[in-house]
Parts: structure tokens; sequence; C-alpha cells
């Protein structure tokens, strides 16, 4: 090939025009459901609660307090399963228009069980499953141990059960409507906050579990005003007005319209070990209310 022939092919290169490409390539959106605490939080900010339960739980106080059948009944798949859909898809959702309180109270259920790792990490509740030796049998000590329990918790999973806590108790407040009483939230979350693989004792540590849940909720007060991660947690949950709104917590007991006197709720059957029940002398029976079912 000549030299007049290169030159026309350099020539004719350098005549090309190359277009950039203007359609922006979106990053994938971040799933909700089914990641870690830490990476469903907002970045930058000192909020630990996920914003979709936040928006869950803003729902069902607005809607569901009064709800007789409140997180028993299951919602309708179809519509728990299109809500998760547009919340991983980082679609925005419009609780009021497409869901109903018994969806969204399973959708809630749902992602806490769809958490990679418990609100309770198994590994942090050891201590209540081979407890010690000696006698731990007093309300001062199982104090004393839930609360070593509450500040072993990762910033997240702690601020998250706090608020879960007082939201649960907003509920129990109602439970004249109900019938949510806090051993019956106690029965209801045991299980989706305190993770217990299969195992032939499995029922044994999951009535712990039930009954240290509700140890929470009846000792509130005692239990998170004191934890050291209480300040930070307090001063984040107050700026949730919309749904907190810095309205004293209701007492479950809370006065209501008169209740029906009812038989003594049944205790759960398991028989659980010699160092389980010195644990379970500490709490308070759990059984299921009567009117739960």
């Amino acid at each position: 090939m000549g030299t007049g022939a290169s030159i026309s092919i350099c020539q004719s290169l350098s005549s090309i025009e190359v277009k950039r490409c203007r359609n922006k390539i979106r990053p994938a959106p971040q799933k909700t459901f089914g990641v870690p605490l830490d990476h469903c939080t907002e970045e930058g900010t000192h909020h630990h609660i996920p914003l979709v339960v936040k928006h869950m739980v803003g729902y069902l106080e607005e809607f569901g307090l009064k709800h007789k059948g409140l997180f028993r009944i299951s919602g309708s798949a179809t519509s728990v399963k299109l809500l998760k859909q547009k919340y991983d898809e980082g679609k925005e959702v419009d609780l009021v228009r497409e869901g109903d309180v018994n969806s969204i109270a399973s959708l809630l259920k749902l992602f806490l069980n769809e958490l990679p790792v418990a609100v309770f990490p198994d590994n942090l509740c050891s201590e209540f499953f081979a407890p010690s030796e000696g006698n731990i049998n007093h309300t001062a000590e199982c104090m004393r141990c839930l609360k070593r329990l509450l500040s072993s918790l990762p910033k997240a999973h702690y601020c998250l059960f706090h608020f879960l806590i007082r939201f649960l108790l907003k509920v129990a407040s109602y439970s004249y409507v109900n019938h949510m009483t806090l051993e019956n939230l106690a029965i209801v979350f045991g299980p989706t906050l305190f993770r217990i693989p299969s195992s032939p004792s499995a029922q044994e540590k999951q009535t712990l579990c039930n009954a240290i849940l509700l140890y929470f909720l009846q000792h509130y007060e005692e239990l998170f005003l004191d934890c050291p991660q209480k300040q930070s947690s307090t001063s984040e949950e107050n700026d949730e007005t919309q749904i907190h709104n810095n309205e004293s917590l209701p007492h479950p007991t809370a006065p209501g319209p008169p209740r029906r006197d009812r038989r003594s709720p049944p205790p759960i059957k398991a028989e659980p070990s010699a160092s389980a029940s010195r644990w379970l002398g500490s709490f308070p029976p759990l059984g299921v209310s009567a009117s739960f079912f």
C-alpha cells in the first residue's frame, strides 16, 4: 500500500465522530427485605430505624390499634408480596391506598423474620440457655442480666428493639378491643425477635424467649431508662414526631371499656430443664389469653 493510501485512511479515521451514550445507567435499587439492619438504615444520619419499619408502624398506629385480629389474622398473600416487591424496588408505597391492617401487620413480621440476623442474635442469648451455677431466681439478678443483654446488642438492633417495644406497649393499651395483651404479644413476637434453631430443646428455649420478651414489656422503664444506649436512642426516636409525637407511653392497662371476666390463661406446655427452670422462675407465667383465638 502506498503513502497516499495510508494518508487517506488516516484522514477518514479522523473524520469519524464518536457519539457518547447519553443513557444513564442507574444503579440497581438496594433491597429492603432480607438485608442486615446496618444496611437498611439511613446512611449518613444517626437514624437507626429502617424507614420501612417506621412507615408500617406509623400506619398501624393510625389504623390498627383498635383492629380486632391485629397480628393474629394473616393478611392477603398477594398484597404482602406486591408491597414487599415495591419496597425492594425502591418505589413509592402508599399504604393507605394499597394496603390494609392485616396485610401490613403481616408485612412487618415478614421484614423481621427475613433479617439475616435476628433482632436478638443467637450468640447473645446463650447466657439464658446455659446459665451459670448458683441461685439466679431473683428479680435483681434477672434485671442485671437483661440489662447486660441490651447493652450487648449492636446499635441498630438495640434501636429497633426499643422502637418496637414502645409500639407494642401502645398496641397492648388497646387490648380491650384488639385482644392483644402483653402476654399475647410476647407469644406472637417472641419467635420473630428470638430465632431459635430446630433442636430437641427448641420448644423449651422458645418458651423462655417469649417469657423474656414479656419481661421486657412489663418492665420497660426499669430496663431501658438506665441502659447505656438509652440516651442516643431516645434522642433519635424523639425526632420521629409523626409516629411517636413525644407523647408519654400509655400504660398497658389504661382505662377502657369494662373488660369481661376471663378464665386464667392456660400455661404453655413445655418441660424446661433444670437450668431453664431457674430462669423461668424469675419471669411471670406466660400463657394465651382466653380471647386470643
